[in-house]
């Protein structure tokens, strides 16, 4: 059984022996910020060659009330900056969501400024659970030497950074893996998580898991049929997972994504139909593993 609708979600979580999704990917942004996001997505059909209707449009109490019906217990709120001067601004902003909702964490982000290396100390002083680094949208480049104290800063507090680093949906100026290859090659011990599961480059990112012990790959909008239509998994996607199925996690996009959040868990159900993950690659995916690197 897998859920089919939205309504499902709950249940089949119970279902589970689950208290609830540890999500890891999805956003929540000042509500201006947000705005920009969406009408990004209502005008890349003419870039992507395919219609990006955003599933969850409503207003931010609705999306919280949602996530709260689908049986979200917990889960990370990805804010990024584009620009210099808009990371510390973001990190407020983020902090007062954490406040004041319950089933949120506290996360934060960075951009390549002087300041960098100062406030994501802060942030960690401060408890931040969770980093975002989208280089695609921050078009910068995650080898600058402002970002090098950064990376290591995270890496010595152990804590999980979300990096968007992949070409989709769409390439960046900096996007690809043989670049952060070598963020990674300097920071070895980086809880990297790369977004997507780093999408199209699905190879090399189990590659970079199984070469980094800290390395996991996020499941947002992998293998639902809306990608697969653009990034399609490699064939043999599910005898790659079963050697790495306590490195991914549970990653949705919400609310930005063009279908429901039940079809992301029904794909990752379909790759646990394989003998070789089942039941317990489930739990571990949708809970336990994220729930591992948030430190619940």
């Amino acid at each position: 059984m897998t859920p089919e609708r939205d309504e499902d979600i709950a249940g089949w979580v119970r279902g589970l022996g689950l208290d609830g999704l540890v999500d890891l990917h999805l956003h929540f942004l000042p509500e201006r910020m947000l705005t920009k996001v969406w009408a990004y997505f209502d005008e890349i059909e003419e870039r992507l060659g395919s219609p990006w209707p955003v599933w969850y449009r409503q207003p931010e109490a609705d999306r919280i009330a949602l996530l709260e019906s689908f049986g979200v217990a917990r889960f990370a709120p990805l804010a990024y900056p584009h620009k210099p001067g808009m990371a510390e601004w973001l990190n407020g902003w983020l902090a007062k969501f954490a406040e004041r909702v319950p089933a949120s964490v506290r996360t934060s982000t960075f951009f390549p400024e002087p300041s960098a290396a100062s406030y994501v100390d802060s942030e960690l002083r401060a408890g931040a659970r969770c980093f975002k680094a989208h280089v695609q949208v921050g078009a910068y480049d995650p080898r600058d030497p402002l970002l090098d104290p950064v990376w290591g800063a995270i890496a010595d507090a152990g804590v999980p950074v979300v990096v968007h680093a992949g070409h989709g949906p769409e390439r960046g100026v900096f996007t690809g893996l043989d670049v952060f290859c070598e963020v990674l090659a300097r920071h070895p011990r980086l809880v990297a998580v790369l977004a997507h599961a780093a999408m199209p480059e699905y190879e090399t990112a189990l590659e970079l898991v199984a070469r980094y012990p800290r390395v996991h790959l996020d499941t947002t909008m992998v293998g639902v049929p809306f990608t697969e239509n653009l990034m399609p998994l490699p064939g043999n996607w599910t005898d790659r997972l079963a050697d790495v199925a306590d490195r991914i996690v549970l990653g949705t996009d919400f609310p930005n994504i063009p279908y429901s959040y039940a079809t992301q868990l029904r794909a990752i159900a379909g790759w646990a139909a394989d003998d070789r993950l089942g039941e317990p690659f489930l739990r571990a995916v949708l809970h336990d593993t994220p729930a591992k690197l948030l430190s619940l």
